[in-house]
Parts: C-alpha cells; sequence; structure tokens
C-alpha cells in the first residue's frame, strides 16, 4: 500500500503544468509579464503569492480564463487529489460559443486533463482548434456533429472518438444540449 499522499493541487503547481503543456520557459513568461525569473519560479513553488492583476497576465499569457487558477479550494485535506465533487468543479474556458467546461481532474499535474464538457443547443465552434495532443471524447448524452481533419461525423450518446494532432471543430445544431467526457493529453488547459 502506497502511504504517501499525492501532490495537492495548488496555484504554483497548475501555473507550472500550464506553463510547460505550452512549451514555454520560465524566462519567457516572466518576460512577458515584466517579471524576475526568481519571482515566477517562488510562485510556481507557492513561495510568493501572486496580486489579482499578476494572476490577470498570467492567465493571459497561459490562455486560460482567470477562473480556471481561482478554483483552489474546497475539497477537504483528506479528498485533495483523489476526489472532485461534483459541485465542486473547476470551470474551464469562457463559455463563448456555447460550450460550458468543468475539471473532473483533481488538478492539472498529470500527464491527461478529464473535462466535462456540455455544448448548448444551437452552438458552433467558430474556428477550428489545432493543437498538438491526442484527446478521446465519450458522449454521453445529446448529439455532436464533428469534422476532424477532412472527415465529417455525427457522434451520439454512447460514442466516441479520437482527435490526434489534427484540425477539429464542432457544433451542435440540435435542440438539446450535448454532454461529452474529453480526456486531453498533454492537459492544455
Amino acid at each position: 500500500m502506497n502511504s504517501q499522499a499525492p501532490h495537492s493541487a495548488t496555484l504554483g503547481a497548475d501555473i507550472r503544468a500550464l506553463r510547460k503543456a505550452r512549451g514555454l520557459t520560465l524566462t519567457e513568461i516572466a518576460e512577458r509579464l515584466n517579471r524576475s525569473v526568481g519571482w515566477l519560479s517562488q510562485v510556481e513553488r507557492d513561495k510568493s503569492e501572486p496580486s489579482i492583476s499578476d494572476l490577470r497576465q498570467i492567465a493571459e499569457c497561459l490562455g486560460v480564463p482567470m477562473s480556471m487558477l481561482f478554483a483552489h479550494s474546497a475539497a477537504p485535506a483528506n479528498e485533495q487529489g483523489y476526489v472532485v465533487r461534483a459541485g465542486s468543479r473547476r470551470p474551464m474556458g469562457s463559455g463563448e460559443e456555447g460550450l460550458i467546461e468543468e475539471l473532473l481532474s483533481p488538478d492539472l499535474t498529470d500527464d491527461f486533463e478529464m473535462v466535462h464538457s456540455t455544448f448548448k443547443p444551437h452552438s458552433k465552434m467558430q474556428n477550428p482548434a489545432d493543437r498538438p495532443t491526442q484527446e478521446v471524447g465519450y458522449v454521453i448524452s445529446g448529439q455532436l456533429n464533428l469534422t476532424i481533419g477532412a472527415q465529417s461525423f455525427s457522434v451520439g450518446p454512447g460514442d466516441s472518438f479520437r482527435i490526434k494532432n489534427e484540425p477539429y471543430i464542432w457544433a451542435n445544431p440540435h435542440d438539446e444540449p450535448a454532454v461529452v467526457i474529453w480526456v486531453i493529453a498533454p492537459p492544455v488547459y
């Protein structure tokens, strides 16, 4: 039996994971923030606490909403790193285009992330995504139209799909929301 507790989610650990997932160095982010590498290193190691303005700039540099950097809390100590309660999921993304996403993974320090995505009725992705990831989705409810590379698909409850380093776009032209569980590697949020 493993007696070691997992690394608990911290703001610094998530900032480090997001920075690394984007292939950015401490120096590159520090320059964009007009801060020292030492200060950013201390933030990533939870030795220094960034201000709200700093968090806003960090989120912008990493391409994530500020809310992604705020939701460190709530889990009882014995559940941290293990359990994410339904009412404590961290919101992800801006909700623009009709996509509401929540992080199902306890934090962003794994080799993958798991996301609960709800595509509102009559919503549509405006610009194709093209990121260096492998993604697998499983449709829980509703219907979703996908174009992956040059192929188009319609997926529904019980269907799954994979996107592997290809541009893709989604649309939900239907009257019901579509709910999909995504696993993405490496983490991009």
